[in-house]
């Protein structure tokens, strides 16, 4: 070999070490988008980055995060997820947003979402043990337990013939869902079914006061982050109209709620954590099985009982998971 080629291959494996080292000095970027603020459900934010830490992330630290809110607004949604894929962002986390909004920005960026209803049957996943695309995360199992909740208020007042069902139409593909599956239960049961709209906090009001004046025997309500963050204002207007409610978050029910049928949803969150951590450190969402909840909790809150006049059956106390007094 001539000397001036071995100084410049020399010269050449000086460079390389300290190209290679900034390369791995770069920090990640994680988009994270939710449909309401970032006020709203500040405990689901935690166990994200609960699941995040458990693979050796930490904000700041060793990975950034960019965070887009909805702010309740679901119109905003597409153009929040358009940005983040356009700044390149290494993987996007997106628990509750819509799988239809999802699915419409057709990216090639990894996405980690969290959704209620079955990803297969919402067109994220091929499968739910190899999702096959850059879609994976977990199913909380919202929408198959609505036929149980349907069930479940029937036996705390047998003698209603009308349900009511409070859903945000304004989410895609988990309303419809949700709204088939309880006219579903509801008509096996002999029972009829309103289903009223409600998007904001206004709604909300008109729709309860419309359950009332109807004269139904009790309502269920969509699992739409919307709503599950008012629901406080439902949790009281259900109370000042005296309807017996079943909802799908135990907090609902900590907060004054009659029953909750559903899944912990912290654990849904800090799995998206975990899931985003772990692509992060090079695994494919194609070759990661989407994690579905495998307890779902029944809790009657006996206060809220014992105001609206019901008497809950015994039958019904043994099965639950936990009993407020």
């Amino acid at each position: 070999m001539r000397r001036r080629e071995f100084i410049a291959g020399l010269g050449g494996a000086a460079v390389w070490p300290v190209a290679v080292r900034a390369q791995q000095a770069r920090m990640p970027v994680i988009g994270y988008v939710y449909p309401l603020s970032r006020e709203a459900r500040p405990e689901f934010l935690g166990a994200f980055h609960r699941g995040l830490a458990k693979t050796g992330f930490i904000e700041g630290r060793n990975v950034a995060i960019e965070y887009r809110w909805g702010d309740g607004n679901y119109d905003l949604l597409p153009s929040l997820l358009a940005d983040l894929i356009r700044r390149q962002v290494d993987v996007i986390a997106a628990p509750s947003v819509a799988a239809g909004l999802l699915k419409a920005t057709a990216p090639t960026v990894p996405i980690v979402f969290a959704v209620g209803a079955d990803p297969v049957e919402l067109g994220l996943a091929a499968s739910l043990n190899r999702p096959g695309g850059n879609f994976t995360g977990s199913w909380a199992l919202s929408a198959e337990v609505m036929a149980k909740r349907v069930q479940l208020l029937h036996e705390l007042v047998p003698a209603a013939a009308t349900f009511g069902f409070l859903v945000n139409q304004g989410y895609p593909n988990l309303a419809e869902i949700e709204t088939k599956e309880a006219q579903f239960a509801a008509g096996a049961l002999g029972l009829r079914l309103l289903v009223l709209n409600a998007s904001s906090s206004s709604e909300i009001e008109v729709a309860l006061k419309a359950m009332a004046e109807q004269r139904i025997g009790g309502f269920l309500v969509n699992t739409d982050p919307l709503l599950a963050a008012a629901r406080a204002q439902v949790v009281a207007a259900a109370a000042r109209f005296g309807l017996p409610a079943i909802f799908h978050l135990r907090d609902a029910v900590e907060g004054g709620g009659l029953m909750s049928y559903g899944a912990n949803l912290l654990d849904a969150f800090r799995l998206v954590g975990e899931y985003t951590g772990r692509i992060l450190r090079g695994e494919k969402p194609a070759e990661m099985p989407v994690e579905r909840s495998t307890k779902i909790e029944l809790i009657i809150n006996l206060k809220t009982a014992k105001a609206l006049g019901l008497t809950v059956p015994i039958t019904l106390l043994g099965r639950a998971d936990e009993v407020i007094e």
